[in-house]
């Protein structure tokens, strides 16, 4: 789970894209692919391996951020007698990339997209990634294409994967597919994602499971609004019901995908075990001091879904959540011999990432997986061959993302509060060293910004406090360092 999501925008010469910018070289982030890749890129996308069965008269359609080239999922929902049809086309990488090409190591070596900011490096050269193999509007093209028919509560009575040519007939984006949904105008293959995002959010709540619907932020620089050259303000874009739907979908068949592969006995699942004692009765300190109000008959998952993330103490505490989902790691198994752990504590079931192959390594070896127990085949050789490096390959890919996150967490943070030394703000202390407790972490309430706080007596963990801002440097690259003291 990432801390946050942030955007920035401004003219490309601002001083933070040149922080940014700074960052990426200090971090060793992939820039230009070699020309080798991406002249294997060229060929691939000219000649992707097609596949047989054609389903282009399935009318799919997309649901990105404005503006996304890489679109990984098409979707088309349907009704059927007792219930529902969720048919999911996931991009198929695997009729681009050969096993053992310059793309295929190219791909090892990056792991994942890196998100920055202003932009981001991507997995795969942009002729495939953003074209050829992306399911664009009107473009037919190779996918691994899901149909999984739900009974009329939304769980699942049936699951079939295979290859297909698909082509999606249009791109949607969260806010122009909230306003077909609310208005009425929405055609029935959209109109059902509420209806059945809705019955997989009740049947996350029995499971336990917990969706943290953590606000996107977008730093602006605001020097036209008369803060001044160099200066930053922060708004916040807090996720519509859609976002949470669609992300119901791809849940659903991520947690199809562990099903199959724990019935083929061999696969890579994406695990969490459960929060250590203590963390959630931390964070009930912190959501007393919050002035949450949190019944001890509730239990956290249904705390979560009560929560407003466009009101800035319930953003905080959801972005303080997140604490509890970190520990995720990838579990590879084999021949039957099932792992101790197979659940994912935040899904409450198996779960695996498979939707999202042009932004991950390990989705498109659990796309060759799933095909092969769907079909009662076989899995490739290839596929086998490099399944008990993913884990280590994906950790490291989760680490790089995490430094960056936190790199570029810190340039912002400290880009929006460089100006205000010396304020005064309202904090909750969230965390506090055990060796030394004058010194901890805040979050402040407005803006949402977490930092940390030295100084004064004992940090009084979980509860409001009233901080004055004493550092706020960007410094070079990975130095950005914001500081608070007890006022």
């Amino acid at each position: 789970m990432p801390r946050r999501q942030i955007r920035v925008t401004g003219a490309a010469a601002a001083p933070l894209r040149d922080a940014l910018r700074a960052l990426r070289t200090e971090l060793g982030a992939p820039e230009a692919f070699p020309p080798e890749v991406l002249a294997e890129a060229e060929r691939a996308a000219r000649a992707p391996r097609l596949p047989a069965y054609d389903a282009t008269g399935v009318p799919l359609f997309t649901i990105d951020p404005p503006g996304s080239a890489d679109l990984d999922q098409a979707m088309h929902l349907s009704r059927r007698p007792g219930g529902f049809r969720v048919r999911y086309a996931i991009a198929d990488v695997a009729a681009f990339v050969a096993p053992g090409s310059a793309l295929d190591a190219e791909a090892h070596r990056r792991v994942t997209t890196l998100y920055f900011p202003d932009g981001r490096i991507p997995l795969h050269p942009p002729v495939l990634g953003e074209g050829a193999a992306s399911l664009l509007p009107d473009q037919v093209g190779p996918a691994v294409l899901w149909t999984i028919d739900l009974d009329a509560e939304g769980r699942p009575t049936a699951t079939d994967v295979r290859r297909a040519l698909v082509r999606s007939r249009a791109r949607l984006d969260y806010e122009g597919a909230q306003r077909r949904i609310d208005d009425g105008t929405a055609e029935e293959p959209l109109a059902l994602l509420r209806e059945i995002g809705l019955l997989r959010e009740q049947r996350e709540v029995e499971r336990g499971g917990i969706s943290l619907g953590v606000p996107e932020q977008e730093i602006v620089e605001n020097g036209a609004a008369g803060g001044g050259p160099g200066s930053y303000a922060l708004s916040y874009r807090a996720p519509l019901p859609a976002d949470g739907w669609n992300a119901q979908i791809s849940l659903l068949t991520g947690m199809a995908a562990a099903e199959l592969m724990l019935a083929l006995g061999t696969g890579v699942l994406r695990t969490l075990p459960a929060a250590p004692d203590g963390a959630v009765g931390r964070l009930r300190h912190t959501a007393k001091a919050l002035r949450i109000d949190w019944p001890h008959h509730v239990s956290y998952a249904l705390l979560i879904r009560s929560l407003d993330p466009e009101q800035p103490r319930h953003a905080a505490f959801l972005q303080e959540c997140t604490t509890l989902l970190r520990g995720a790691g990838y579990t590879v198994f084999r021949d039957g011999v099932l792992p101790a752990i197979t659940t994912h504590a935040a899904v409450a079931a198996p779960y695996t990432h498979c939707t999202a192959p042009l932004r991950r390594l390990v989705d498109r070896y659990a796309a060759e997986l799933c095909l092969a127990a769907s079909a009662g085949t076989a899995p490739p050789e290839w596929a086998l061959a490099a399944l008990d490096e993913l884990p280590r390959r994906m950790a490291e890919g989760t680490r790089r993302a995490g430094a960056v996150e936190r790199g570029c967490v810190d340039l912002v943070e400290a880009a929006l509060l460089e100006r205000r030394v010396g304020e005064l703000f309202d904090a909750t202390v969230v965390d506090v060293r055990d060796r030394e407790p004058t010194v901890g972490t805040v979050q402040l309430e407005s803006p949402a910004v977490v930092a940390r706080i030295e100084g004064g007596g004992p940090l009084p963990l979980g509860e409001r406090l009233r901080v004055r801002l004493t550092r706020a440097d960007r410094g070079g690259p990975g130095t950005a360092k914001v500081l608070f003291a007890p006022a």
